[in-house]
C-alpha cells in the first residue's frame, strides 16, 4: 500500500512527493524501494502489487522499474485502506483463486530483516489452510499513543495468539497501562491471509463494499477494470481495515515479532531512530551550530546552516517553502496545521 500522502511527516512529505517516495537515512533507496526490495526475497517480484493513487503512478514507475503496469493498481481517490485491500484482494483472486497473501505499508522500517522474513514465511504457512486473519504484533518498548494495540488470549501454536482485543490510539495513561500488563502489543499494520478468508470477512463484515467490488469480478485482471474502479470506487466507504474487518472477525490471530519494526509514521518515530549528540539532538542532512540545545530534532535543506540556542524538545523542519517549529511531543498536531494551511494559503504549501 503506496497512496497515502503522509501528513504527520510535513513539511518533507508533500502531496506531490510523499515519505515513501523519500530517502529519510541517506541509503539511496526510498521507504518504497526498501519495501520491494524486503519483500522480494520471499515473494516473486512478478506477484508483487502496489496500490497507490493515480497521481504516483510515474513515481512507483521510476522508482520501481523492475515492475510492470499491470502490477501497479491505481486508485481515482483516497478511501483508506479497506476498499485499497478489498479491490487488490478480488484483482488476486481473478490471477490467482487460491492466493495467499501479505499486506504491508510501503513506509515502514524493518531493522533486522531476516527476523522479519522467518515470520512471515510462517504466517504464510499459518493462513494457507486455515481461514485465519493474521496480524504482526510488536512488543511495546513505551506507551505509544500513535498507534493501536492488540490484546493476546490464549496460545495455537508456535508463536500464534487468538487476539482478544484492539485498541487504536489510546490516551497516554491507559498506553501506560497496556504496556505494563504485559498483555498488549502493537498493531504493526502488517497482515496475511488466505484470499478467500479475507473476501468471505469483507462479504460477512463490510458487504456494502464486497457488493461494489463482486459487480467488477469477472472484469478484475482485464483491461476493463480500470473504468470501472475509475466509475465505482469513490462510491466505497471511507473506512480503514483495523476498524472495518479486524475489530471486528472473530478469526483473528496474531503472531509476535521482534524484527526491529517501526511505522516511520512521524516526526517523533525518525527521531527516536536516529544517531543523536551527547545532549540527545538529532541533526538530518544540514549543518548545525547547536548551543544549550537538547532533544531536539532538526531537519533543514542540505546546503543550510543552522544555528539554534536554547530551544529543548523541538522540531525543527524546513521543506522548499514551508519552515515548521514546533514542540517535538506535539506532532499530532501536524496534521492540524496541514489542514489549516492548506484552508488559509492553498495547495502550494502541503
Amino acid at each position: 500500500m503506496g497512496g497515502g500522502i503522509g501528513s504527520r511527516f510535513w513539511p518533507f512529505s508533500r502531496k506531490d512527493l510523499p515519505k515513501q517516495f523519500l530517502d529519510f537515512f541517506g541509503t539511496g533507496r526510498s521507504l518504497l524501494q526498501q519495501t520491494f526490495d524486503r519483500f522480494k526475497k520471499v515473494v516473486p517480484p512478478n506477484q508483487i502489487l502496489i496500490v497507490t493513487n493515480a497521481m504516483y503512478a510515474e513515481l512507483v514507475k521510476e522508482q520501481l522499474p523492475e515492475i510492470s503496469d499491470e502490477q501497479i493498481l491505481l486508485e481515482p481517490c483516497r478511501r483508506n485502506t479497506a476498499p485499497c485491500i478489498a479491490w487488490a484482494s478480488y484483482h488476486i483472486r481473478a490471477l490467482d483463486p487460491e492466493a495467499n497473501i501479505v499486506v504491508a505499508p510501503s513506509d515502514h522500517l524493518i531493522l533486522k530483516e531476516q527476523e522479519f522474513l522467518d515470520v512471515v514465511s510462517k504466517g504464510l504457512q499459518f493462513v494457507a489452510h486455515s481461514g485465519h486473519l493474521l496480524t504482526l504484533g510488536i512488543k511495546p518498548n513505551r506507551p505509544e499513543t500513535g498507534y493501536g494495540y492488540i490484546q493476546i488470549a490464549q496460545q495455537v501454536g508456535d508463536n500464534f495468539y487468538k487476539v482478544k482485543t484492539f485498541t487504536e490510539k489510546p490516551e497516554l495513561e491507559l498506553a501506560k497501562v497496556f504496556v505494563e500488563s504485559g498483555e498488549f502489543y502493537w498493531n504493526s499494520g502488517l497482515f496475511l491471509w488466505n484470499v478467500n478468508s479475507i473476501i468471505a470477512a469483507f462479504e460477512s463484515l463490510l458487504p456494502d463494499l464486497a457488493n461494489k467490488m463482486r459487480r467488477g469480478e469477472g472484469l478484475f485482471a482485464t483491461p476493463q477494470e480500470k473504468q470501472f474502479i475509475d466509475e465505482n470506487f469513490p462510491a466505497c466507504p471511507n473506512v480503514s481495515i483495523d476498524y472495518g474487518i479486524m475489530e471486528k472477525a472473530d478469526n483473528v490471530y496474531v503472531s509476535l515479532g521482534d524484527f526491529g519494526w517501526s511505522d516511520l509514521g512521524t516526526w517523533g518515530s525518525l527521531y527516536d531512530l536516529s544517531p543523536k549528540d551527547r545532549e540527545g539532538n538529532v541533526v538530518l542532512k544540514c549543518h548545525s551550530m547547536l548551543y544549550n540545545c537538547k532533544n531536539n530534532i532538526v531537519a533543514m535543506p542540505q546546503e543550510k546552516l543552522v544555528v539554534i540556542d536554547g530551544l529543548e524538545g523541538y522540531l525543527v523542519a524546513e521543506s522548499e517553502n514551508v519552515l515548521l517549529i514546533c514542540r517535538k511531543d506535539e506532532e499530532q498536531a501536524i496534521r492540524k496545521y496541514v489542514n489549516d494551511a492548506q484552508v488559509k494559503l492553498g495547495e502550494e504549501y502541503v
